[in-house]
């Protein structure tokens, strides 16, 4: 018989908000105290600017960067300054270069005095050549570095965006002043990662990818999966494949705050040379775009799995370089992304799961989750949790045997941040809540949405209370606990049910939707078919388990039977009737249960489904950004039974 969930506390606004306005405070933190134990040494928090003296026809070198012989280092507040050579600008863990006579601004991560070349940021103008014609001084003193490129086109046209650079910051602000729409983010990778705060990422690789230009989902961040083997000018200026990657120390991930056109990405290479040469994004009316480089060594990392993995615990050739809560995506044999979060072992042995807003949950907690990486779920059952830390923080994956079959590429980042995280570490929403700022995190992270709802005591949990009440034949003593646990069990089975309904409804809904979309654009009519395909399985999932969920009045009249017939009543079988009424609300839970979970992962299938489409056909953009935001809408406020997050 399985074992039941115990129910998930309802995560309360405040506290998430709270939560949110600490984590926010980290920039500040940043500049107030880290920068005094920098690498860097004794000079304390600061970000300064630079006149090269000289313009270089190449892009500066490490040691260049490093020593910065017979370059000027600019006094705070000198923002009438007339460069003689190229603008550097850099804080502890980035530098700016803007080259006389380029096209962009070139960002290098920085490690001490050790840069490496992480990205190159031009403004986009079609069938233009464009050229860097000036600069000119916006600030300049210790907490931040602002400059204005104003860009001459082939055709005379004058474009002008900004670059912004803070103390402490791992990112770059850039802002459109005059007449950019479009920021190119050039990052060559093999790997690409949008990242889904409420299902799982969608990740782009490029063997799968036969275009030489595709359209993703704009919903306001993309990650390049950095690999030393590709650098950004090498990749693309000179035409050099990357290799494919293994891993690496940094991640460049792009933020904007507008969402409107789709983020285009750009292709080249062949096989297992082939790479995403860069990012193309739009700014919107007034919007910006933020450039963030997480760099440490291990700061991601891709394992290969195959199918013959599945039961057999892989230890990884990575550590986990500072704590933090790592997500592992794994690659389905179908192609599809699933989203896990790593445990971690404590002192005693047993494991320790981080939630999503900082609290952490304990993976030995009876009934759900056991020793020895023991866990339940809907769907998948009892299963052997397949990625986590040890108290060393080695690595490991353990492929699950069942249900889910892992094939393909596993990668691993940090997405969020935990109290032990050091502050001068980062995570993928460290970068969101400090771009963003708190008002437009909350939303676009829907933090509403990701509370989880749950009323009464489940059905099995309701069992074991009133069968021992009446197996020591105490129910009149605690007829008043009887009466409880009737009304609570009632309140639980009527709750996901009415969830169950409503992704009923949602399916029948973008059924009706989806075959709007196939009259309207018969040349759309195989991917169309694949999505309602998969919405279909809603309805299969229910006529499964419809004799067993049987209908919300019968298991009303079971309750209503119980107070009748059973609440009073000290006969010889009371124990006996007692035990079959309970069964039976059970038996209904139970299906319920496995309903609403098999109900979310369809939806979840669905909205990555539609992202993908989108990578490899460009025409399908509009139906598969409103299946997202559809989708979106009906996975918020999960019931614990959805295992939302495994």
């Amino acid at each position: 018989m399985k074992t039941c969930l115990t129910p998930v506390k309802i995560q309360r606004r405040t506290m998430l908000r709270v939560y949110l306005a600490i984590l926010i405070l980290i920039p500040a933190a940043l500049k107030a105290g880290y920068g005094q134990q920098t690498r860097t040494g004794a000079e304390g928090p600061f970000t300064h600017l630079f006149d090269t003296g000289t313009s270089s026809s190449v892009p500066l070198p490490c040691k260049v960067l490093s020593k910065r012989t017979g370059w000027t280092k600019l006094p705070e507040d000198e923002v009438a300054h007339e460069f003689k050579g190229d603008v550097v600008f850099m804080n502890d863990k980035l530098a700016v270069a803007l080259r006389r006579g380029t096209c962009g601004a070139e960002v290098y991560s920085r490690r001490d005095d050790d840069f490496k070349m992480r990205g190159l940021l031009t403004p986009v103008a079609e069938d233009q050549t464009i050229n860097l014609s000036s600069v000119k001084i916006v600030q300049n003193n210790l907490n931040g570095v602002a400059v204005d490129a104003t860009i001459k086109t082939t055709d005379g046209q004058i474009l002008i965006l900004r670059y912004e650079l803070q103390m402490g910051q791992t990112f770059i602000k850039t802002e459109s002043v005059r007449g950019i729409t479009v920021l190119r983010t050039q990052a060559p990778c093999r790997l690409a990662v949008l990242p889904d705060f409420f299902a799982d990422d969608i990740v782009i690789d490029a063997e799968d990818i036969p275009v030489s230009k595709a359209e993703l989902p704009s919903e306001n961040f993309i990650m390049h999966m950095l690999d030393d083997a590709c650098t950004p000018l090498s990749a693309v200026a000179d035409s050099k494949e990357g290799d494919a990657a293994t891993g690496g120390q940094a991640i460049l991930m792009c933020v904007w705050d507008k969402r409107g056109e789709d983020v285009r990405i750009t292709l080249s290479g062949r096989g297992s040379k082939r790479v995403i040469t860069g990012s193309e994004i739009h700014y919107g009316n007034g919007g910006k775009i933020w450039v963030a480089v997480m760099e440490d060594e291990g700061t991601w990392h891709m394992q290969k799995v195959t199918k013959r993995d599945a039961g057999n615990v892989i230890q990884l050739d990575w550590k986990m370089p500072y704590a933090a809560q790592w997500r592992v995506d794994w690659r389905l044999d179908n192609n599809l992304t699933d989203s896990w979060e790593m445990i971690s072992q404590r002192p005693d042995g047993e494991y320790v799961r981080h939630g999503w807003f900082g609290q952490p949950e304990s993976f030995g907690t009876p009934d759900w989750m056991r020793p020895g990486r023991k866990r339940w779920t809907t769907v998948l059952g009892w299963f052997q949790y397949p990625c986590w830390v040890d108290m060393n923080g080695q690595g490991f994956l353990q492929p699950l045997k069942k249900k889910l079959c892992f094939q393909g590429p596993a990668i691993i980042y940090p997405i969020n941040r935990l109290k032990e995280t050091p502050i001068d570490k980062f995570t993928v929403v460290d970068i969101v809540r400090e771009t963003l700022g708190m008002g437009p995190c909350e939303y676009i992270l829907d933090v509403e949405g990701q509370q989880q709802e749950s009323a009464g005591i489940a059905t099995c949990a309701a069992r074991d209370i009133l069968d021992a009440i009446y197996e020591k034949k105490q129910q009149k003593a605690k007829r008043a606990e009887v009466e409880k646990a009737l009304v609570d069990v009632l309140a639980f089975v009527q709750h996901i049910r009415v969830r169950i309904d409503d992704y009923v409804a949602f399916g029948r809904r973008m059924q009706k939707y989806l075959a709007e979309q196939k009259k309207a654009h018969r040349e759309l009519a195989e991917p169309l078919a694949e999505m309602e395909t998969i919405t279909h399985t809603i309805d299969e999932y229910l006529a499964k388990r419809k004799a067993e969920i049987k209908t919300p009045e019968y298991a009303v009249n079971l309750v209503e039977q119980f107070r009748t017939e059973l609440i009073d009543y000290e006969g010889k079988d009371a124990l006996e009737k007692c035990k079959k009424i309970t069964a039976d609300l059970v038996q209904i839970g139970g299906n319920q249960d496995e309903l609403v979970g098999e109900c979310r992962m369809a939806v979840k299938i669905l909205r990555q489904q539609a992202g993908l489409m989108m990578a490899t056909d460009s025409r399908m953009a509009d139906i598969a950004k409103e299946v997202r935001r559809r989708t979106q809408e009906m996975l918020r406020n999960p019931v614990s039974y959805e295992a939302p997050r495994h």
